[in-house]
């Protein structure tokens, strides 16, 4: 699928829809099974647009939809004291990738991008699950939280490895929710701010990037209201799925373009 162009200060009425649908698409997986907006929406837009663009787009719809996750405030201070290795990593990992290697915008950027989302769909698929006692957190977290920042910086996706790090941590479902919500947004910040310093983040992405909050929290109530029509496991294993698939275009038509 070619990637569509417009101009920065304008969007044509075709590319305007299609963005609207993949937050709808990407609220939609949310709303389902509790994750995956920035997964999806990226993973789309980057069909569409260069990563970069599609990384920015992501900044609002993600930042808005996991502050929502940081519930309930009573818990979250203790929360956020537990988490801060991982938070000062992703931070540290995500500006100082995107200084070094430049925002998601490179050649191979695409190619990146599919090999982490088949990565983590794989991983995700296999069920596997890793054990980290509690005295161990704060000497893993920061390294965690740095490879997440760096992956973040070069292919906009922050789901790997902190998910599994986060999955790995004693934590019951309502805390797991909430640290995932914590991390997510940090991510979106930190990603946010190294791509306004790369100059990869405009007012006019600012702009469609707010108006795309809209389809996803659309896409969410939506996808609340499928969750319990719908068998969590059998739709979790298709969205995984379809992330393979999406990875292996991006590589194959990265290769294709390369040629």
């Amino acid at each position: 699928m070619a990637a569509m162009t417009t101009t920065p200060d304008e969007l044509s009425a075709t590319l305007f829809a299609a963005m609207a649908l993949v937050f709808l698409l990407a609220g939609v997986v949310k709303g389902v099974v509790g994750l995956g907006l920035p997964t999806l929406a990226m993973a789309l837009l980057a069909l569409l647009m260069s990563p970069a663009r599609a990384a920015a787009l992501l900044i609002v719809p993600s930042l808005v939809t996991n502050l929502w996750q940081l519930r309930p405030w009573a818990s979250l201070g203790r929360m956020a004291r537990r988490l801060w290795p991982l938070q000062f990593g992703i931070c540290t990992g995500t500006l100082a990738g995107a200084w070094v290697l430049g925002a998601p915008s490179s050649s191979w950027a695409m190619a990146a991008l599919g090999a982490m989302l088949i990565v983590y769909a794989l991983w995700a698929l296999s069920g596997a699950r890793l054990s980290i006692a509690q005295d161990m957190e704060t000497e893993l977290g920061l390294p965690m939280g740095a490879m997440t920042g760096l992956i973040a910086a070069v292919t906009g996706v922050f789901t790997v490895p902190a998910v599994p790090y986060l999955q790995a941590l004693s934590l019951n479902r309502d805390e797991l929710i909430q640290a995932m919500g914590i991390s997510f947004t940090v991510s979106t910040v930190a990603l946010g701010l190294s791509l306004f310093l790369n100059g990869h983040y405009s007012s006019a992405d600012a702009s469609a990037s707010a108006l795309m909050l809209l389809p996803a929290l659309l896409g969410m109530s939506v996808g609340r209201s499928l969750r319990h029509r719908l068998s969590p496991l059998v739709f979790r294993r298709c969205f995984l799925g379809g992330l393979v698939a999406l990875g292996l275009h991006m590589i194959i038509q990265q290769a294709a373009s390369m040629r």
